[in-house]
């Protein structure tokens, strides 16, 4: 604004001046040369301030098509240049704050005067120009926003601060017009209610532009600012019309009215709207739908450096990556599955648009509305966003123990072990009244890990895309188990796109001193090969960052930072460079390996898979990645899944002061068992949101698979070592590049011998081959260690929020 840029020229000259106000003007009056010495002191601070602080403007939100969603703001503040204002206005101020504003040069030295000599007296009088309300509204509405001590400084009635608002009133007449003044008057100052400047007051009060103020509006207006909480219309009706008819008064003996057009305007209603009009100076002006969105933009600009006081003083518009079709979609989809009301489930929806340069946000929906009256069914949780799913993601976590053991060399049509129950003798940490104890008495107690698959559906063996279609929980510990540690699923999760969720604690919280992360739980550590678990992702997870996975393996193992802008420009429209500060795109994976890790997941929506029964029921025909998971004990589900053009993900999950098992149903409710699945709520939600999302959007294929994620590159026959001593057998099998672990066994065989293996045909070098070796005493009694157990689809696991694994559909 022309205002601005001439009023911060003109206050760096003020700072070259250097000829103190009383010593010209009043040389004979003793007592205002100590006052202007104690001016002198501030005042180049002052001018500084105000050279440097811009007045506070209003941000504006708007979605992918530049349509505004919701402003951020501290002061409502709309700036208009000079000829945007209506004369009637100028006149009636003028008349009321300034008649001689067009003859003076800043001050009007003989109100000053007898105003300072009153003020000496004990008792303050008026005598400020129009040029020195300016100065003085500027510091306290501009300079000092939100400065208490400041702002009752730059009013307090001594000489010292009328002679410093004189100074530097002087300086702003030699450089700016009167209308430059008079503009940038009516552009800072106060006028009620967080309302400043006369934009957003004639907006607010009338619901018109300053350039089409009547005469009773403009003499409201110009009433109030000599004292807005007196003369506020709304709470002060009497006295806000007694100050507007002596306002037309004023207007009358200056020549600017008739007695008769004052007259008549004085038989005028004030005429103001009924309440307040102007925005919500926060997300909830966003609504129940879009006001997660909004928090997200909020949310990610801080984390890249904005203040929250830059935000909402600023002027910036920030156009977003927010689709309103989608997000309308997406919400009614989730309210569909989970109303909103119901108390104690959330149904959340993230969906991100793939690419290999952006990530781009498009909706962000809860079945919650966004606000703060959770008693209507409101939340301002980050549900679609932030790490508030508690309870896990469950099965969905599979995805980065396959996607490991693809990097490790293992292919999709590989053969998996899925027995319908299993007792890892790599991993410990098993329920104490469930799984066997471990072999070592350094141990102790110590369990090994134990679940077994949600029923006997399952085939001993199936290939690595089977297993994601149908979600075995025993296939993928042992899979963790060829891997020889966590840490490569782990490392996999946080490469993908798990990062803020793996930088949380398993509850979801920032890690306190000394407090392990997520990473840090379930990775391992000396002697320990980590927490067999996280494959059933039994912990706190961001529906968003699980949406970005599959973004991340949509777009070739490209992961970039979901990002939920499009484009800044600052107050005066100039782009601010924001890409400059968003985290660079990484390649996570090899895009062979992301493509084939696409196909792999492709038979989820497929007859047997998870989520077949859901995408049936809503008539799919795309082709798809998906995957699905459940939690232990019910408490969450959920469903991620993909097409080329958006990635998205669902979680279904207690969020009530009592969680309690969920049940799948219409309503879904609690219970003492629930039987929630990602395939049923969470899916449901997905498909019905896609379908019409795509509707006019083309078909299109998945990736090619690359063949060496096919078949594996590196599968291998395990030597058979039965019969051999143990020694014999460790050397071998840690010849051809196998972990060697051992478990005693009571049998009739020669002690130290082999007796049996664990697994045998083919597996990838660095898997662990457990040894049975006998103990060389004959069994009394038939083997009684308690059965395996604890889990399945949804599966077990040590969790520590008692979460448990997880499954599928």
């Amino acid at each position: 604004m022309r205002f601005t840029n001439g009023l911060f020229k003109l206050l760096s000259l003020c700072l070259l001046a250097g000829v103190l106000l009383a010593g010209m003007l009043f040389p004979v009056v003793g007592a205002l040369g100590v006052a202007s010495n104690r001016a002198s002191d501030t005042i180049d601070s002052a001018q500084a301030e105000m050279v440097e602080v811009p007045p506070a403007l209003i941000t504006s939100i708007t979605d992918n098509q530049g349509k505004q969603i919701a402003t951020l703001y501290d002061q409502y503040r709309i700036p208009v240049a000079a000829d945007q204002i209506s004369p009637i206005m100028k006149a009636a101020l003028i008349s009321i704050e300034d008649r001689r504003f067009y003859e003076h040069h800043g001050v009007d030295w003989k109100g000053t005067f007898r105003a300072a000599l009153s003020t000496s007296g004990g008792n303050q009088q008026g005598g400020s120009t129009l040029t020195q309300q300016y100065v003085k509204n500027y510091l306290i509405n501009v300079v000092y926003r939100g400065n208490k001590a400041e702002q009752k400084k730059a009013q307090e009635p001594t000489i010292a601060r009328k002679l410093r608002e004189a100074r530097i009133a002087l300086q702003l007449e030699q450089k700016m017009t009167k209308e430059e003044i008079l503009t940038g008057y009516l552009n800072v100052v106060e006028f009620s209610n967080e309302i400043y400047g006369i934009g957003g007051a004639a907006a607010s009060y009338f619901g018109t532009t300053p350039d089409k103020l009547t005469l009773p509006q403009a003499a409201l207006l110009a009433g109030m600012v000599n004292n807005p909480s007196l003369f506020n219309p709304w709470s002060n009706g009497p006295s806000a019309q007694k100050r507007r008819d002596l306002v037309l008064d004023t207007m009358v003996q200056t020549g600017k009215l008739s007695p008769a057009d004052a007259d008549n305007a004085k038989k005028q209603p004030l005429g103001v709207l009924p309440q307040v009009s102007k925005p919500a100076k926060n997300c909830n002006g966003a609504g129940p739908e879009a006001g997660f969105f909004c928090q997200y933009v909020e949310n990610y600009l801080e984390k890249l450096g904005f203040t929250e006081d830059q935000l909402i003083t600023g002027g910036y518009t920030i156009k977003t990556s927010l689709d309103l079709n989608a997000t309308h979609l997406a919400k009614q989809a989730a309210e569909d599955g989970v109303a909103k009301t119901l108390p104690g489930i959330a149904n959340a929806m993230a969906i991100v648009r793939p690419g290999k340069d952006r990530h781009e946000v498009v909706a962000l929906v809860s079945n919650r509305d966004y606000g703060p009256n959770a008693a209507a069914g409101q939340t301002q949780y980050p549900q679609p966003y932030g790490i508030e799913n508690k309870f896990g993601a469950g099965s969905t976590y599979k995805i980065f123990t396959a996607a490991a053991a693809l990097e490790k060399g293992m292919g999709i049509n590989n053969t998996i072990q899925t027995p319908t129950e299993y007792t890892s003798h790599l991993f410990k940490g098993g329920n104490p009244e469930r799984c066997p104890k471990t072999e070592d008495p350094k141990d102790g107690n110590t369990r090994w890990y134990c679940l077994k698959n949600a029923g006997d559906k399952y085939a001993p063996t199936m290939s690595l895309q089977s297993g994601l279609a149908t979600s075995p929980n025993t296939g993928f510990v042992a899979l963790e188990e060829t891997l020889g540690s966590t840490d490569p699923a782990v490392d996999m999760a946080i490469r993908l796109g798990m990062r803020e969720t793996m930088a949380s604690t398993p509850a979801g919280n920032q890690p306190k001193p000394g407090e392990d992360n997520q990473a840090k739980y379930y990775k391992s550590k000396p002697g320990d090969p980590g927490r067999a678990a996280f494959t059933l992702g039994p912990d706190a997870t961001s529906p968003l960052e699980l949406a970005n996975v599959a973004a991340t393996l949509m777009s070739g193992g490209r992961w970039c930072p979901p990002t939920p802008i499009v484009s800044i420009t600052d107050r005066n429209g100039q782009p601010v460079d924001i890409k400059a500060k968003e985290k660079p795109c990484e390649q996570a994976v090899d895009e062979a390996l992301a493509n084939t890790m696409v196909v792999g997941m492709s038979k989820d929506d497929q007859p047997g898979g998870t989520s077949y029964g859901a995408a049936s029921d809503a008539k799919w025909n795309r082709p798809m990645l998906g995957k699905t998971g459940t939690t232990q004990e019910y408490k969450s589900a959920a469903f991620v899944g993909a097409t080329p053009q958006y990635a998205a993900s669902v979680m279904t999950f207690n969020d009530g002061p009592r969680p309690r098992p969920i049940r799948d149903g219409d309503p879904p409710y609690f219970s003492d068992t629930g039987n929630i699945y990602g395939g049923k709520i969470p899916a449901r939600t997905w498909f019905r949101t896609m379908i019409p999302l795509l509707q006019g959007e083309p078909v299109l294929p998945l990736p090619e698979p690359d063949p060496r994620y096919l078949d594996g590159g590196a599968v291998q026959a395990v030597p058979n070592v039965v019969g051999m001593s143990v020694q014999d057998a460790t050397n071998k099998l840690q010849g051809a590049g196998y972990r060697v672990a051992t478990v005693n066994r009571d049998d009739a065989a020669r002690k130290g011998t082999v007796v049996s293996q664990n697994p045998r045909g083919s597996r990838i070098p660095g898997e662990t081959i457990t040894l049975y070796v006998s103990t060389g005493v004959a069994p009394q009694v038939p083997n009684s260690a308690p059965p395996p157990s604890g889990g399945g689809e949804p599966g077990g696991g040590d969790n520590p929020n008692g979460g448990g694994g997880g499954g599928g559909g």
